[in-house]
């Protein structure tokens, strides 16, 4: 998304709420009204919840299988959205959240940004091929004799221009 949008929707989004909450309760009053929206708000925290947890248990279910999580990730990312677009006061976000809990439509979230993302495993090396280097936890067993042990300062290692301990 271009950042000189993000201005607009900043603006425009409270202008939608506001208009909205003006109808809304000129049709049912302003009590229902605010009982509504925080109606809303519990609503949208205990599917938060729910699906949130259902979301980690998919994710770990995933990992255990030896698989990237990508999509139960983007999932994740979606209901956390669906939550916090719930609890903001507002029949347009609120609208937005509950859609956003359906998994149908997640799914088609999932296959927009599925081309556009790339998730790389943790221990996946770069370029996605196996591993070859050998692997550190290899001990190198010397005898008294392999190593020597030589006065502090004097390391063959050091250079002339190099300070001593």
């Amino acid at each position: 998304m271009p950042f000189s949008i993000v201005p607009f929707l900043l603006l425009s989004i409270p202008l939608l709420e506001i208009a909205v909450f003006v109808v809304i309760g000129g049709q049912i009053g302003v009590l229902p009204t605010l009982a509504l929206i925080l109606a809303t708000a519990v609503a949208g925290s205990i599917l938060l919840r729910i699906q949130g947890f259902g979301v980690l248990s998919r994710v770990q279910k995933t990992l255990n299988e030896g698989r990237v999580p990508g999509r139960e990730l983007v999932h994740g990312v979606m209901i956390l959205v669906a939550g916090i677009l719930l609890l903001t006061p507002g029949f347009v976000t609120d609208t937005l959240g509950f859609l956003l809990f359906i998994p149908a439509v997640r799914d088609i979230g999932w296959a927009f940004l599925r081309d556009r993302i790339v998730i790389v495993g943790a221990g996946a090396p770069p370029g996605g091929g196996q591993d070859r280097r050998q692997p550190r936890d290899k001990a190198i067993d010397l005898d008294m004799d392999d190593y020597s042990s030589s006065e502090p300062g004097k390391s063959p290692w050091r250079g002339p221009d190099r300070p001593q301990d």
